[in-house]
């Protein structure tokens, strides 16, 4: 299994941007889809993005399409999610997701079951 690492969260206020990596260990990432998620205070995990195994290809949740933008860079093992104009409603942990049960995956994973290794999460908190 891969190993996932996020870093880069922390308290920002309303309007501000972060950005958020992901390391990976243990396997190389570089033909694997990747994907955000997060999970707010009593509230379910849900899909933020995900990007195919090249990085030309994108997929954002309707709540943070034209604000957030991920990347990636195989050479470094690592994803990026950079997350612009905070609102409060942005606040949650965010984890990063690898689907490596499918080599050179598109963006189609939307879905929890599809990802098979996750990281422990990082806080993203946006004051009003």
């Amino acid at each position: 299994q891969v190993q996932l690492v996020e870093s880069g969260g922390g308290l920002v206020q309303a309007g501000d941007s972060l950005r958020l990596s992901c390391a990976a260990s243990g396997r190389s990432i570089s033909n694997y889809a990747m994907g955000w998620f997060r999970q707010a205070p009593g509230k379910e995990r849900e899909f933020v993005t995900t990007i195919n195994w090249s990085g030309d290809s994108t997929y954002y949740a309707d709540s943070v399409k034209g604000r957030f933008t991920i990347s990636r860079d195989n050479a470094k093992n690592t994803v990026y999610l950079q997350m612009n104009s905070l609102k409060p409603e942005d606040t949650a942990v965010y984890y990063c997701a690898a689907n490596s049960n499918v080599l050179y995956g598109g963006t189609h994973y939307w879905f929890e079951y599809q990802y098979d290794s996750w990281g422990q999460g990082t806080q993203v908190t946006v004051s009003s």
